[in-house]
């Protein structure tokens, strides 16, 4: 059951992962050097801000594979233990994704920028 849930989630990672560098890869205009020109402030913006999606989708998929445990545990109390502790860590990573995007749009507002996240 673990190797198959494994096997998702890395499925899940890869895909979320590479999804926007295909997007993006269509929509980017051509130079010579074939590097993007917007200023470094900009491409790390959008990287945390890819980041941040990923790590809140994470939480959210784990959360609702932690209830899917909770619900199919069937008073075991073992797998009882393992699903509220999985729900534990699902929370804690939509926590830390939603802190980090208050702390980056906090940190983008202090150094003068006109518009935040």
């Amino acid at each position: 059951m673990m190797n198959k849930i494994k096997s998702l989630v890395s499925a899940v990672s890869v895909a979320v992962l590479t999804a926007p560098g295909l997007v993006l890869a269509q929509f980017q205009a051509p130079t010579e050097s074939g590097l993007s020109s917007a200023p470094i402030t900009d491409i790390v913006k959008n990287f945390m801000k890819w980041i941040l999606i990923i790590v809140g989708l994470m939480g959210v998929i784990g959360f609702a594979i932690a209830g899917v445990l909770y619900l199919t545990s069937a008073g075991d109390e073992e797998r009882i233990k393992q699903a509220k502790s999985a729900m534990i860590y699902a929370i804690v990573g939509v926590v830390v994704a939603l802190l980090g995007l208050v702390i980056m749009n906090a940190v983008y507002k202090l150094l003068g920028a006109q518009s935040g996240f």
